[in-house]
């Protein structure tokens, strides 16, 4: 066997071998992209479910605030009107005995009123008790505002990832899929942070 011979055979070997490592290289990486899809999709829904959380947070915060209000309001209104009726009281000592003990009575009630507006624990719907409810709801608002941006930027992440890894299939590039699978550990990382929120990003 002459030795031109010998080099094609070693050539065609190689060429074979190298077509199968291609191959492989292929198939592997069209698994981790399928993963890395998944990945994406657990991603979306978090950011989906995080927006939702904060919408109807604020929306609930808001309605609180605004039930606070007409309560404040209406025992503004009921102070004034219990103040009016004692400066009445004062100003005319010679009124009936009848009608003092009517204006009393309507001074006792809108003074439990107006401490049943400050605060009710029976019913939770005293000024006091909204507070902290309004305030219960601004912070869960916060916190999925928090946890949004860490779902925003995974995405993005996944999804440049998943293009970086097909092109990598089409021109057999091992470099590229190793920055797609750099780019995909930290879009997991991100995920993981936005169910959790273990670290708290300065994200806005």
């Amino acid at each position: 066997m002459e030795a031109t011979e010998i080099a094609e055979k070693i050539h065609g070997e190689h060429e074979a071998h190298s077509a199968e490592a291609d191959t492989n290289f292929r198939k592997l990486t069209g698994i981790y992209l399928g993963i890395v899809a998944m990945l994406l999709a657990i991603t979306s829904l978090g950011g989906s479910n995080a927006t939702k959380t904060m919408l109807s947070a604020n929306i609930q915060a808001s309605d609180v605030y605004g039930y606070y209000q007409s309560k404040y309001v209406r025992q503004t209104v009921y102070q004034l009107t219990a103040e009016q009726l004692e400066a009445e009281l004062l100003a005319q000592p010679g009124m009936p005995e009848a009608a003092r003990t009517k204006i009393e009575d309507a001074i006792k009630r809108y003074r439990s009123r107006v401490e049943r507006y400050e605060t009710d624990p029976s019913t939770g719907d005293g000024k006091q008790e909204l507070l902290t409810k309004a305030k219960e709801w601004e912070v869960k608002r916060d916190h999925a505002a928090e946890r949004d941006p860490n779902f925003d930027f995974a995405e993005a992440l996944f999804q440049i990832a998943i293009v970086l890894g097909s092109v990598a299939i089409v021109a057999a590039s091992r470099p590229l899929v190793k920055l797609s699978g750099v780019l995909a550990v930290v879009a997991s990382l991100l995920m993981i942070n936005g169910y959790f929120l273990l670290v708290h990003l300065p994200f806005e």
